[in-house]
């Protein structure tokens, strides 16, 4: 519908749109998974918290996936075919729904939401490499300009490069970083066959029993007994958001480059840095930084608008 609203069915500009709608719901999550990880903090590990966030986030994929298949809506879900297929899912919840979620959370839960934003946010820098690397994504100047005004943008809202220091949780952050931005290319690849539904489903629901066998091996659920409605809320809450987070991000990534919506995704640095301030009452973020951080967005919403068709083929 919203391909058709736009005119000529262009998927490239509708995965460009639904990226703005993502970063979005990637800066409320951030900003509220700070609330959740430290309510969680006296009560379980963040692998705990981040196990049942990301069970939720899978329970309601499944459910969207399973009320699409007794619908008949073949084009929402295909089951995959092949080898190579069920193998780049199954890579797809190691890198993308297991092994990163641990890392960065472990990470979170020591260090701020502003930090932990500016390293997710650095995803882009990866992608960009990757992707004209192996999938042979087309970039030109406004591509550039934007990565540079969105870097510059986010470590002055972190009030410069000098005083991110990078302890052992910001490196956790930026080990799962780079998984993900692994994960961007092979999700990529999959997304020319498979539908977003089903690859989110693969990720999130292979990631979390990924990460409920580990968190059994290590006996990270003896506190849920004493979890109280408090704990539950943060989690449902975390997890419906991560769900909305997850399906918006395969639905741009399946219709624009990678390039693109990876760097429209750094908006949401900008929710999270205003969330801050309006609900925390943290200082008003960087006023250079806001402006760096919206001109690399605009920037990169022009370049992935407006570029010849020709040189969008991914």
């Amino acid at each position: 519908m919203l391909e058709k609203a736009i005119g000529g069915g262009d998927r490239r500009r509708t995965g460009v749109l639904i990226a703005a709608v993502t970063a979005i719901v990637s800066g409320i999550a951030v900003f509220v998974n700070g609330y959740g990880v430290r309510a969680w903090a006296g009560v379980a590990d963040a692998t705990t918290y981040t196990t049942l966030k990301n069970l939720v986030a899978a329970v309601v994929l499944l459910t969207l996936a399973v009320v699409a298949t007794r619908r008949n809506l073949a084009s929402h879900v295909v089951k995959p075919r092949g080898l190579a297929q069920w193998g780049g899912l199954a890579v797809v919840a190691v890198i993308g729904g297991a092994v990163p979620f641990v890392l960065f959370f472990e990470g979170f839960s020591r260090v701020a939401s502003t930090q932990a934003a500016f390293i997710h946010k650095t995803l882009v820098i990866w992608v960009v490499i990757l992707a004209v690397i192996l999938l042979r994504e087309k970039i030109g100047f406004m591509h550039v300009a934007a990565v540079a005004l969105l870097v510059f943008g986010q470590a002055a809202l972190v009030g410069g490069l000098d005083k991110l220091s990078f302890g052992t949780g910001e490196w956790m952050m930026l080990a799962a970083t780079l998984f993900w931005s692994v994960e961007v290319i092979v999700a990529k690849r999959l997304l020319r066959d498979l539908t977003p539904l089903t690859v989110g489903v693969a990720r999130m629901a292979g990631g979390a029993a990924l990460l409920i066998g580990y968190g059994i091996a290590r006996g990270a659920f003896s506190e849920i007994a004493g979890l109280s409605a408090r704990h539950v809320m943060w989690i449902l809450l975390t997890g419906l958001v991560l769900a909305a987070y997850v399906g918006s991000w395969y639905a741009a990534l399946a219709r624009a480059q990678a390039v693109d919506v990876t760097a429209v995704l750094v908006g949401g640095a900008l929710i999270t840095a205003m969330l801050r301030w309006g609900v925390d009452g943290a200082a008003l973020p960087s006023g250079a930084g806001l402006g760096l951080v919206a001109g690399g967005v605009a920037v990169a919403l022009i370049a992935g608008w407006r570029l010849p068709r020709a040189a969008r083929s991914s």
